[in-house]
């Protein structure tokens, strides 16, 4: 009996390789990180994930921006980290193209350590005003070691609205991360039959 193979080509839309236009550079080597067995956590392509997902290669930076890849995980090809400097002034906000009105669960992807900041903060613009969640960076996200939810939340189709993290209000000591947000749809539970 014959064995019938046949090759599949499936197109994805092009991952970002080029860092972001306003962001400092790496200045660490290839290859050295500070906790090795977090690299296994690394999206390097998030057309992957679940939803909508924005890069910081996607986002608009305000301020001082400095990219890196010493602390993984990440998405992408780094993160970016304000360079404990412009503290109130650094922000990057992520304009998501939401294709249908409906709820939305938001997460924020970020590495983690003993140097980041406590109380970093996340504003997100929803069809139901603003919402301002202080996130503690030294803390391990729940999902993949990368993700955090931020919680559920209406948006109206377009871009009419935004999540911005900032380092506003956090230590001088401390350091301030930005690398991605995910946006995923929130299905809503189908109705029991009446008995």
């Amino acid at each position: 009996m014959k064995q019938l193979f046949v090759a599949c080509l499936f197109v994805l839309p092009a991952m970002a390789t080029e860092p972001h236009p306003d962001a400092k550079p790496n200045t660490h080597a290839p290859g050295p990180v500070d906790v090795p067995e977090n690299v296994a956590y690394i999206v390097e392509d998030p057309t992957f994930l679940e939803g909508i997902v924005l890069n910081e290669t996607e986002a608009e930076l305000t301020g001082a921006w400095q990219y890196s890849t010493h602390t993984p995980p990440y998405v992408g090809i780094g993160y970016l980290h304000d360079q404990k400097s412009g503290k109130g002034e650094n922000s990057v906000t992520w304009r998501p193209v939401i294709p249908e009105d409906g709820t939305y669960e938001v997460r924020i992807s970020r590495c983690y350590n003993v140097r980041r900041a406590t109380n970093t903060p996340v504003t997100i613009r929803h069809a139901g005003g603003e919402t301002i969640i202080r996130i503690n960076q030294q803390e391990v996200p729940e999902y993949g070691r990368l993700f955090r939810s931020l919680g559920t939340f209406r948006f109206e189709a377009g871009n009419v609205g935004s999540i911005t993290i900032s380092n506003d209000g956090t230590d001088p000591k401390q350091v301030a991360i930005a690398d991605a947000v995910q946006l995923i749809p929130v299905k809503p539970r189908p109705a029991k039959p009446r008995p």
